[in-house]
């Protein structure tokens, strides 16, 4: 070729050189980020599906923190309810220790009472101090917000968790299928049953008969000629011992449990003399009561005499029923409003991602039975302090605040463990699976860069030698000018 204006050789070098030195570019660049897409143009698709990935990888992540956020909230809850416990149990055994009346002075027995005060002061300071980044825990602020309970029929309702549509209510609908019942026996007046027709033990029937319930056992020796009312009388003096009361039908005598439910019976066998009891269900002289039968929103609920509770993937509470609500068939309804302390443990800002669970009061208005009272009856100057010698009632009130902080504290580890421990493992398994599908895609595999790398060099420098090879062969042309 003897033309010089157009050097095709050197243009075509220049071009190759241009493509190597832009590989040799790119080598670099993913060698120096890790990455093998940098940019749209490195792979245009791989980089959709990348970030797409990386949007996946950050809410799983924030699920994961948000659920270890949740956990040390549950657990400053949980330390304290612990606490709490403890002071009850120390207060139950300052009420057995006043009961021991006989040996103790009135002095021992009023710095009991102090003492007791202290610690009902103690429980109600943990109730209204112990907070969470500013945000108190065990106070109420944290409990699920009701209307339209009907306190007749439900004195007591617990709410644990609830799924509450965003701006809506939860209706809850408690329906008592079967009756709750007590235990029963009877002594018919008249007949052979040892009572006679007008209501007295026959003249020549002295009795001794054995009474037993659910608390205990007494026996009772009577002579014949006595009142069905004075045995009443007697019976029901130490109901609270034995756990059966006595009641009159006309001149018929009817025993009965205290208490609802299976748990509950009544026992009554005649040592000596006749005295012919009927309706016992579980043998002559035995009969058990029944559980009442609950649903609530349509779902059994588990039920113990008249306390019902249910656990559902929307709904957990504990409820009582009233005597009169839940001795009858029927029902009652109430909503659920809000509150609780929610948690957002998912991917995505959505309601299968948020959890609630309720944080209700914990101070000594709220602890208790709705039935026997609550743990500020305990105090200086109340009904059932142990100044003024109501050790049974104090006792049943101090056991009943002890399951409910139990219950409470059981339902807080159950959520942590099975909601939150487990939505953490779930999470970092996706987190592992989708960081590996994103480097697959992303990452820069060294072994083949570094190996693109030495192949970029090579060209880089052979398409320079080549180039200057094309540059100098125009200059042939002038050997024809000599």
């Amino acid at each position: 070729m003897s033309r010089i204006n157009a050097n095709l050789s050197s243009l075509q070098a220049i071009h190759k050189l241009v493509s190597n030195q832009k590989d040799l570019s790119t080598r670099l660049e993913r060698l120096s980020s890790g990455l093998r897409i940098n940019r749209g143009v490195d792979d245009p698709a791989g980089l959709i599906a990348s970030e797409s990935l990386r949007s996946e990888l950050k809410g799983i992540g924030q699920a994961i923190d948000n659920s270890s956020r949740a956990i040390n909230v549950v657990a400053t809850a949980d330390a304290a309810l612990s606490e709490v416990s403890k002071l009850l149990l120390d207060v139950r055994g300052l009420v057995n220790k006043s009961a021991n009346e006989g040996a103790l002075s009135d002095t021992e027995i009023q710095a009991n009472q102090l003492q007791i005060d202290s610690l009902l002061e103690s429980i109600d300071r943990i109730a209204n101090t112990t907070q969470f980044n500013g945000k108190k825990l065990l106070n109420g602020e944290l409990a699920y917000t009701t209307s339209g309970i009907s306190t007749n029929a439900l004195p007591r309702v617990q709410l644990f968790g609830a799924r509450v549509p965003a701006g809506g209510t939860l209706p809850v609908i408690v329906s008592v299928t079967q009756s709750a019942q007590t235990a029963r026996l009877n002594v018919a007046a008249g007949g052979g049953t040892g009572l006679s027709s007008s209501g007295y033990l026959s003249s020549t029937n002295n009795i001794t008969i054995q009474v037993r319930g659910s608390l205990g056992t007494e026996s009772f020796s009577f002579t014949g000629g006595t009142a069905n009312s004075a045995i009443r009388n007697t019976i029901n003096t130490f109901a609270s011992l034995t756990g059966v009361s006595a009641s009159l039908s006309g001149n018929s005598l009817r025993l009965n449990s205290t208490g609802f439910g299976s748990d509950e019976f009544v026992s009554v066998t005649a040592t000596s003399g006749a005295f012919g009891v009927s309706g016992g269900d579980s043998g002559t002289n035995l009969d058990k009561g029944r559980d009442a039968g609950v649903r609530i929103n349509g779902q059994a609920a588990s039920v113990k005499g008249l306390f019902a509770t249910i656990r559902t993937n929307g709904l957990d509470l504990a409820l009582d029923l009233s005597s009169t609500f839940g001795t009858s068939i029927g029902s009652t309804n109430f909503s659920i409003t809000g509150g609780g302390a929610q948690f957002q443990i998912g991917p995505n800002v959505n309601s299968d991602g948020l959890v609630s669970v309720g944080l209700p009061s914990i101070n000594t208005t709220g602890l208790g039975s709705g039935t026997a009272g609550y743990l500020e009856s305990l105090k200086t100057g109340q009904a059932h302090s142990v100044v003024g010698g109501d050790y049974t009632h104090a006792e049943e009130i101090v056991n009943a605040a002890i399951e409910q902080v139990a219950v409470f504290s059981g339902r807080l580890g159950g959520f942590q463990q099975n909601q939150l421990e487990t939505n953490i493992n779930t999470r970092q398994v996706a987190f592992e699976n989708v960081q590996a599908a994103e480097s697959a895609i992303r990452d820069a595999d060294y072994a083949t860069e570094v190996a693109a790398l030495t192949r970029a060099q090579i060209l880089v420098q052979s398409t320079t030698q080549i180039l200057t090879i094309a540059n100098q062969s125009p200059q042939n042309v002038l050997s024809l000018l000599r």
